[in-house]
This record gives C-alpha cells, sequence and structure tokens, in this order.
C-alpha cells in the first residue's frame, strides 16, 4: 500500500470515528437524556453520588462534553450549586474514560452484526418506538466506530515501518508539554477526547511508537476535553461558564501532578497488562480514576477559587428580557428542547397579553408615557420570536420523529401569530392611541363601554389560547375557534351601534368616528390570529370543515337577492 492510500485510509478511519461517536452520542442522549437530567438533578445530595451520576451520565452517552452542557444548563436556572456540579464532572471525566476500555475490549469483528441490528432496529421501530429507533442510531454508530478502529489499526500497522513518521512522533514524545499542547489542541477541534484516545490507541497497536512515549500526548487529549464545553457555553451565564472552568482546573492540576509519575505508571501498568493499545487506555483509566477519587475532597476550595475568578455580574434593569429557556445544550434531546422553546413561548405570550391590557388604558385615558411602554415591549417579542424560531431550526437539523417535528412547527406558527399580535398592537393601536393624544380626542361613552367589552373578551380569548398551546386537548380547542364567530358577531353589533350613534348626531361619536372602527377591526385581526392555534389541533381530529361556503348545486353560481344586487350597486351621483 503506497503512503498516499495509507493516509487516505487513516483520514477515513479519523471521520468515520469521528462520526461514530457523534452518532452514539446523540441517539443515547435522545434515547435516554431526559431520564438521565432527572437522574442529575436529583442524585446530587453530596459529592459522592454527585461523581457517581456523572459517570454514569458519561458512559452512556459517551462524551464528558455532553455531560458538560446538561450539568451547565441545570446551574444557570438555579437548579444545581457549583460544589455539587464540579463532583458531578469528575465523574464525567471517569465515566468517558470507561467507554474507551469498552471499545478496545476486542468486539470490533462484530461491526457487521451491529450494523445490521443497528439498520432493522432503526427502519423498524420509525413511528413505532422512539427510544428502540434510538437505540438502533446507537447501535449503528457502535459499529462504524468499530469498523473505524479496525481501518485506523490496519493503516498504523502498514505506517510501522515508517522511519520518519516515527521520528516525528518521537521528537514529539520528547518535548512532554509540547506533546501536551498537540494533544489539548487535537481534541478541541475534534470535540472528542474518546475518538482521540482510540486514534492514539491505534496507532500504539501499530508499533508506531511505544505506547509509554504516548502518554503526554493522552495527557494532553485529557487537558483538551475541557475546552469544548467552554467554548459551547461562552453565551451562557457566568453560573454556567463556571463548571466547565472548574473541571479545565481539575485536568490542568492532574496532569502536572501526573507528570512527574509517568514512568512510575509506566513500569505498574507494564506489569498489569504490556499490550500498546491496553496500556494507553489503561493510563487514561487510571489518569481519570486517580484525579476522581484524589481532587473529590477539594472541590468546595476549587469551586470558590472559580466563583472568585469569575463573580457574578451585577444585575442591570432590562437584563432579563432576552431568552431563559433556549438551553444549546438540550438539542441533543428533542422532546426536551421543544418544551423549552414551549416555556419561551408562553413568556411571548405573557408579554402580549400585558401588552393588550395597557392598551386599552392607553386608549381610555391618553397616557402617553404607557403608550411607550407598550411599543418597547413589542420590541422583546420580536427577540424572543426570533430565539425560538431559530432554536426550532437548528433543532430541526436533527433526526426528529414525527411527533417532536409536528410540536417544533406548531410552536413556531403560534410565534409567529403572536408576533404578528405584537405588531398590530404596536404599529396600530399605538399609532391610534397616539393620534387620539395628539387631537385630544375622547370615545363617547357608550363608544368606550362597547370597546372595553370587546377588549375584555379578547382578554379571555388570550388566555385561552396559551392553555390551548399547552394542554393541546380538542375541547380546548373547540372552545376557542368558537369565539372566533361569536368575536364576528360582537364586532358587527358593536359596528352598528357605532353608526347608530352617528346618525343620531353624538359629536363624540362623529369627531373618534374612524379611530373607533380602526380598534374594532383591530381587535378583530388580533382575535384571528389568537384562535388560529386551535386549528392543528382540530385539523388532526378531523373536526374541521373544508368550506364555509354553504353546498350550491354543482356548476351553478350562489344567487344574491335583490337586496344585496342593490348594496353592491354604485351609488348614482
Amino acid at each position: 500500500m503506497s503512503g498516499s492510500d495509507i493516509l487516505i485510509n487513516v483520514l477515513g478511519g479519523v471521520a468515520l470515528l469521528l462520526w461514530g461517536a457523534r452518532m452514539i452520542r446523540t441517539g443515547m442522549m435522545r434515547a435516554f437524556g431526559a431520564s438521565l437530567r432527572a437522574a442529575i438533578g436529583s442524585w446530587t445530595s453530596n459529592r459522592v453520588k454527585a461523581a457517581l451520576i456523572g459517570a454514569l451520565a458519561a458512559a452512556t452517552v459517551q462524551s464528558s462534553t455532553a455531560t458538560a452542557l446538561m450539568v451547565c444548563s441545570f446551574v444557570a436556572h438555579g437548579a444545581l450549586l457549583t460544589v455539587p456540579a464540579l463532583a458531578v464532572m469528575l465523574g464525567a471525566d471517569l465515566g468517558a474514560a470507561i467507554g474507551a476500555q469498552i471499545f478496545t475490549s476486542g468486539v470490533s469483528g462484530f461491526w457487521p452484526i451491529l450494523a445490521f441490528v443497528g439498520y432493522l432496529m432503526h427502519t423498524l421501530f420509525d413511528g413505532a418506538n422512539a427510544r428502540l429507533r434510538h437505540l438502533g442510531r446507537v447501535t449503528v454508530g457502535l459499529a462504524i466506530l468499530l469498523l473505524a478502529l479496525r481501518m485506523i489499526g490496519n493503516a498504523a500497522g502498514e505506517l510501522g515501518g515508517s522511519e520518519v513518521l516515527s521520528d516525528v512522533l518521537q521528537a514529539i514524545a520528547d518535548e512532554p508539554l509540547l506533546a501536551i499542547l498537540i494533544g489539548a489542541l487535537l481534541t478541541w477541534l475534534a470535540y472528542s477526547s474518546l475518538a482521540l484516545i482510540l486514534v492514539v490507541a491505534s496507532l500504539a497497536a501499530g508499533g508506531l511508537l511505544p505506547a509509554p512515549a504516548l502518554f503526554p500526548i493522552v495527557l494532553g487529549i485529557n487537558l483538551g476535553a475541557a475546552l469544548p464545553a467552554i467554548t459551547a457555553t461562552m453565551g451562557e451565564p457566568v453560573e454556567a461558564r463556571r463548571i466547565p472552568v472548574g473541571n479545565l482546573v481539575f485536568r490542568l492540576l492532574g496532569v502536572l501532578i501526573a507528570l512527574p509519575f509517568l514512568d512510575l505508571a509506566t513500569a505498574h501498568l507494564q506489569a498489569f497488562d504490556a499490550d500498546p493499545m491496553r496500556l494507553i487506555v489503561n493510563f487514561h483509566l487510571l489518569f481519570n480514576l486517580a484525579l476522581c477519587i484524589g481532587l473529590i475532597a477539594f472541590i468546595s476550595p476549587i469551586g470558590q477559587l472559580v466563583e472568585s475568578m469569575m463573580p457574578a455580574p451585577i444585575e442591570t434593569a432590562g437584563a432579563d428580557e432576552g431568552p431563559r429557556h433556549l438551553d444549546e445544550s438540550l438539542l441533543d434531546t428533542p422532546s426536551v428542547a421543544i418544551a423549552m422553546a414551549a416555556r419561551e413561548t408562553m413568556r411571548i405570550g405573557d408579554t402580549v397579553e400585558q401588552m393588550l391590557d395597557n392598551s386599552l388604558l392607553v386608549l381610555e385615558h391618553n397616557d402617553d408615557g404607557l403608550r411607550r411602554e407598550v411599543e418597547a415591549a413589542d420590541d422583546v417579542i420580536d427577540e424572543l420570536h426570533e430565539a425560538v424560531k431559530l432554536y426550532l431550526t437548528r433543532l430541526s437539523r436533527g433526526e426528529l420523529d414525527d411527533e417532536d417535528s409536528r410540536r417544533a412547527v406548531d410552536i413556531i406558527a403560534f410565534t409567529t401569530n403572536l408576533e404578528h399580535v405584537g405588531d398590530i398592537i404596536d404599529k396600530n393601536l399605538m399609532e391610534l392611541a397616539a393620534k387620539k393624544i395628539r387631537q385630544q380626542l375622547q370615545f363617547s361613552n357608550e363608544g368606550l363601554q362597547d370597546l372595553k367589552k370587546m377588549h375584555a373578551r379578547l382578554m379571555e380569548t388570550v388566555r385561552l389560547s396559551l392553555t390551548v398551546f399547552i394542554n393541546q386537548e380538542l375541547e380546548t380547542a373547540t372552545q376557542l375557534l368558537a369565539r372566533k364567530e361569536q368575536f364576528r358577531t360582537m364586532e358587527l353589533r358593536h359596528t352598528e351601534r357605532h353608526l347608530a350613534r352617528l346618525r343620531s348626531g353624538q359629536a363624540a361619536s362623529i369627531e373618534t368616528s374612524a379611530l373607533h372602527l380602526d380598534i374594532i377591526r383591530d381587535f378583530k385581526r388580533i382575535n384571528s390570529h389568537l384562535t388560529s392555534v386551535a386549528y392543528p389541533i382540530l385539523d388532526r381530529a378531523g373536526a374541521l370543515r373544508t368550506t364555509r361556503l354553504r353546498s350550491a348545486p354543482e356548476g351553478s353560481a350562489p344567487r344574491l337577492s335583490e337586496g344585496q344586487i342593490a348594496k353592491c350597486a354604485p351609488a348614482r351621483p
């Protein structure tokens, strides 16, 4: 095999290794992510339990980074304190090291069977059992990972006789600090310490370099494993960012302590198992086990150090207006991520409700200061709507089942309608209010009471639409849609009452006629946007008619009465 062919096989094997590790991580997160989150939230009463649940979580999802992001989301929402969160991370590092033991235990020959079984599970349970389908994804990922290990191992065997490559690796190994930095950088770029450990183990098995000479690179991989979580949480609150930084402090201390004892570790590990691949993964496991046992007693002072390094910022007015629940770490567990998007949508609904409530006060009392507050609230709605839409768009790039995909579409549709309601209040109702304030106009008593009745009805519709959005019940959706027809009847009745006041010559009604009718029209538009949340539920239940037109004989056009024709005719000059 030529040098180019060997290089292509190594690169292809590394790519398959990274992809297989990703499939295992995402599949396990989708199958058991919600259960693991619940366990992390409830099993952290002391640091030993926290470390154990961290090890379990990382061993399950085969990623300490994924575990770190779960922990950070709990800390960001105040459900977990710094010290138990750091204990979870110590356990997570150990759990990820256990995964490397599993994948190098001589099961690589089973990859064809795993690939076939995984494909069958993923295909047969599509739409039937989501958890088994995700486990099929995990099984296929495991097959890809094992195949990649064989490819890299075979290529490494071919490279074993390369003096040039051996000299390069030897030069790196002779400079431990350089080897540590290279290992950390590669792990940061690859986003998977497991994949890099397996690559190094395969290179050692190929005889490119004695396994002990690669130990500094293994230390660098362990150090770099803390970096992806740091970069992934850069936009999170400072409480969440402390956790991956604290984990980096743990690993840095471990690397500094381990460097003088590499020769001692080599002697003991070779006496236990001299196989080059086993030496790499055993050293990796020993390092993380020693780190967990040795530093778990020092979590509190390290937590205090990190808190002093990263103090909480002083809260300012308006700092809490952005998204609160759109946690990026939840994108690997679609059902949880969709629930968080729904919670953020409820915040949009609450803001719309407050805007609508205040709009009547502005229209009634000509309150220009409150009018500006209502207009400013629309900017908050626009920001939250955009955040929810982009969050669910990123989520939809992954593999969603039919139920999650449907719910994501429904959420986007409802947030869009809420955003339209905010625009109507801001761009229409508040513009009308500004005109009323400038001209110092006042509604007639009867006209104001009519608007209040319509507004009260509209406020009830807001609350009912939010209820329908959350509970997704057919009966409540039916009630909501019925209100659309009822509101249309109310609109016609109050329009006729206003026209009657115009005919009677009431001065206040004449002065505010255009404003009054425009407000009624805008109330109707708002009501239509709010009731639209019921349509998907009723459509899935088969409870919608295809048209509101009365049936007519086929081929005939609907006839108009003479009175209707007269109304449509242009007025004579």
